[in-house]
């Protein structure tokens, strides 16, 4: 008879995906005209079929995974619209409104609260302050993160707390590459995170540290390639496929990593997360 060597139970949880219900704008006029970021450079052009191209197979991506994807027309005169996720923050059916630091981008968030009201989101607080939506508001189950140190004001912070009746947690960012939240830590499920530390203060990076110590930390070369402007749905991870080492790593850990190619809305510093706005009714 032939024994088999025990073998050690893997240590790795099961991840859950959730159904989520995303919102998105076609990049119908999506152009780099101005510089308003590190990544905007109007002199190396962009494909804006290109861009078309890749915006959809991120789509059909959320669409295969099982979520709902609701469309906002695209504006002409507005070819950063495409990045949804900066037109709104959406916690329990409430919409806190976005107040864009740039004129460039300013009427998206009307366009978005418009949107938002004729579509069963009739609760909305129209914004005081400056903040640009979910790139500087993340959900987690029993906290929303929210960034600043170049666009959104702390004063927003408290504004959103008091709004939402959700505790928030600055956490201060220093490096422009990162301008906003979102482009340097996403949410993996509602208890934990992915994050570059490089982005953050001394002081943040003990916040994260202390509220997230089984966090996923990746380095400089993938949030160089805006790696971290990812998506999770508790299980499957929507990440920039030239983030190589952080999709290594997010599989030894439990989730499914599905690369997508969204190089050239890259060029005016977006990717997954920007493009995709959560509505949240709980």
């Amino acid at each position: 008879m032939t024994v088999l060597p025990a073998t050690e139970p893997s240590t790795v949880p099961a991840r859950t995906a959730l159904r989520r219900h995303y919102l998105m704008c076609r990049p119908a006029h999506f152009a780099v005209t101005y510089t308003i970021n590190p990544w905007m450079d109007p002199a190396a052009g962009a494909d804006a079929g290109r861009a078309v191209e890749q915006w959809e197979a991120l789509r059909a991506a959320y669409l295969a995974l099982g979520h709902e994807v609701s469309l906002i027309d695209p504006v002409e005169g507005l070819p950063d619209m495409v990045f949804a996720a900066n037109g709104a923050l959406v916690v329990g059916g409430r919409v806190y409104t976005a107040r864009f630091t740039h004129a460039e981008r300013r009427a998206e968030g009307p366009a978005y609260a418009a949107w938002l009201r004729a579509n069963g989101f009739p609760d909305v607080l129209d914004a005081e302050h400056t903040n640009e939506g979910e790139g500087d508001f993340l959900t987690l189950d029993d906290v929303i993160l929210a960034g600043t140190g170049f666009r959104t004001d702390m004063a927003a912070h408290q504004e959103a707390q008091e709004f939402l009746g959700r505790p928030v947690v600055t956490l201060r960012l220093v490096d422009p590459r990162f301008y906003h939240l979102d482009t340097a830590l996403f949410p993996l499920g509602g208890r934990n995170v992915a994050y570059y530390p490089g982005a953050f203060s001394p002081g943040s990076r003990a916040v994260l540290e202390r509220l997230f110590p089984d966090a996923v930390r990746a380095g400089e070369r993938d949030a160089a390639v805006l790696g971290l402007n990812a998506v999770c749905d508790g299980r499957n991870v929507v990440l920039n496929a030239e983030a190589a080492d952080l999709i290594g790593t997010l599989r030894e850990h439990g989730y499914e990593p599905f690369p997508v190619d969204l190089s050239e809305l890259r060029k005016a510093g977006g990717g997954p997360k920007c493009c995709t706005l959560e509505l949240r009714c709980v």
